[in-house]
């Protein structure tokens, strides 16, 4: 059913849902450009994620080397199984709607919004986590120790500010420049950490994997698990930020040049290239400085230098060259969060304005700049709001917080798009995958399975955590009342990631009508 006043656009009826048919020009004014290629890909995946080898991962090691190593393993057997399968989704679904278009086309409406709003709260918290990263390590450096607060603003909290400001400004500039740039930068933060890693392997003392105390009265608890065999569930939010946010290489799809060929290829490429690096730090600070002493770190990459050979020129070498992998993460995480907003605001399940480009370089600024504004005031409300433990500075605290909801936001994104690839597989097994995952379904059933499990790390959280944890569930809860009572009505059925299920929907409708027939 259609409703026709004239003037009006167009409104078809789909089960729970309501179309509008809104013509050519709402998407010439949404248009992207295509640019990238397999290397760029590979750039933007190790960018999406280098930053959890910089920063981030070192609280894990509080649970000591077991609970921290197995939890490393198991997760990274998640994110690699994982990656095959949305590589194969996204030869076959290549938008710019990654997450949200793999849920939608599977899952119907409420798996396209629940995947796309769960992506959106893992990158926008994400990007927050890497700006207090960022904080601390500038305000670490010389001559910076001392900066004056600003209108209010802490040192670490507006120089936060000031660099979200500049990076803005790139992606501004053009696709292209922006993929450039994050490729150059995550290049030399992967050499930066290589460099790292040979200059410490000499001063290696594995016996300090084992100086966290053993608390007796945990089950399981040994030198090898000091705090019991739930330090596992504990550590999993740590270990997943060495590759949060890999999943969203698909989200360049609309802009590259060869999607079916070049994402898959780019993106197992760089899954495996951040694996050997997560390996390189936790081997190489673990070895030099030790669980006990990492796990309150602000700076796991500097301070393992400062430990062993006090603050040299090496450890300066680190400090600041050693930010890129903090910026390549910050910058390619804003063309993440940008994106999937854009996806979701096209299709009529955000704001439709949230998706208008600009007309020369086709860049979806409200996208970038809106979300930016939420995570400085974030940040900010949350350092002020919270007394951290002995041995947290406040920006710190909100980081190691905002770290455990963003992957748990994650996880409920990753078990959405594993069930999606699972349905699509029974539900439509001629459809054309330029790429396939070896195996058939079994890694992404594993990946499902571990997801699920870590899903329920939450239970061991703190109590502040506990309470956001509580807290972003009802983020997910707010936002599906939103979707029902009122984009469910404005939907685009122009938009790629509706359109493709439209037809599909449309044509299972067909063949149903003439029993099976053509």
């Amino acid at each position: 059913m259609a409703d026709t006043e004239p003037g009006k656009p167009k409104v078809e009826r789909r089960g729970v849902v309501e179309y509008e048919h809104v013509g050519r020009d709402y998407l010439e004014q949404r248009r992207l450009e295509r640019r990238a290629g397999a290397w760029l890909i590979w750039g933007l995946g190790v960018a999406y994620v280098i930053s959890g080898e910089y920063y981030g991962w070192q609280f894990g090691f509080a649970q000591g080397l077991g609970g921290m190593l197995v939890a490393t393993i198991l997760i990274a057997i998640m994110y690699t199984f994982m990656v095959y399968g949305i590589s194969e989704m996204a030869s076959a679904i290549p938008t710019t709607g990654g997450p949200y278009a793999f849920g939608r086309r599977a899952l119907g409406v409420w798996g396209g919004f629940v995947n796309g709003l769960g992506a959106t709260i893992e990158y926008l918290l994400a990007i927050s986590v890497i700006g207090t990263g960022i904080g601390l390590y500038l305000t670490g450096l010389p001559g910076l120790e001392d900066l004056p607060s600003v209108l209010g603003l802490e040192a670490g909290e507006w120089l936060y500010i000031l660099i979200f400001i500049a990076f803005l400004l790139i992606h501004f500039l053009g696709v292209r420049e922006t993929l450039v740039s994050i490729f150059v930068i995550a290049a030399i933060a992967s050499v930066v950490l290589v460099v790292w890693f040979l200059y410490l392997l000499p001063d290696f003392d594995f016996s300090l994997f084992t100086n966290v105390p053993v608390d007796e009265g945990a089950t399981g608890a040994s030198t090898f698990f000091p705090t019991g065999y739930v330090g596992i569930l504990a550590a999993i939010p740590y270990a997943a930020w060495f590759y949060l946010a890999i999943e969203g290489t698909p989200m360049a799809g609309e802009e590259t040049r060869d999607p079916a060929r070049d994402v898959p290829k780019g993106s197992i490429a760089a899954m495996f290239t951040l694996i050997a690096f997560s390996a390189l730090a936790f081997i190489a600070a673990g070895a030099t400085m030790g669980p006990r002493d990492l796990a309150t770190a602000a700076n796991p990459i500097g301070d393992p230098v400062a430990t062993i050979h006090g603050e040299n020129w090496f450890f300066w070498f680190v400090v600041i060259v050693g930010l890129t992998g903090l910026i390549a993460s910050f910058h390619s995480v804003i063309y993440a969060y940008s994106r999937i907003i854009y996806a979701l605001s096209r299709a009529g399940y955000f704001p439709r304005w949230l998706s208008l480009t600009s007309r020369t370089r086709k860049i979806p600024y409200w996208a970038l700049t809106v979300p930016a504004l939420i995570s400085m005031i974030l940040i900010v409300a949350l350092a002020r709001g919270l007394t951290p433990p002995e041995g947290f500075v406040p920006l710190g605290y909100a980081g190691s917080i905002l770290i455990q909801i963003s992957v748990f936001a994650a996880l409920i994104t990753y078990i959405v798009m594993m069930l999606a690839y699972l349905r699509l597989k029974r539900r439509e097994p001629d459809l054309e995958r330029p790429y396939k995952a070896p195996g058939g379904v079994f890694m992404p059933t594993v990946a499902m399975i571990i997801a699920i499990v870590s899903l329920f790390a939450g239970i061991v959280y703190t109590t502040v955590t506990r309470w956001t944890i509580i807290w972003t569930i009802v983020a997910f809860l707010l936002g599906m009342a939103y979707f029902w009572l009122y984009s469910r009505h404005r939907l685009v059925a122009e938009a790629p990631e509706e359109e493709f299920a439209i037809i599909e929907r449309a044509e299972a409708e067909l063949d149903t009508a003439g029993g099976g027939g053509t």
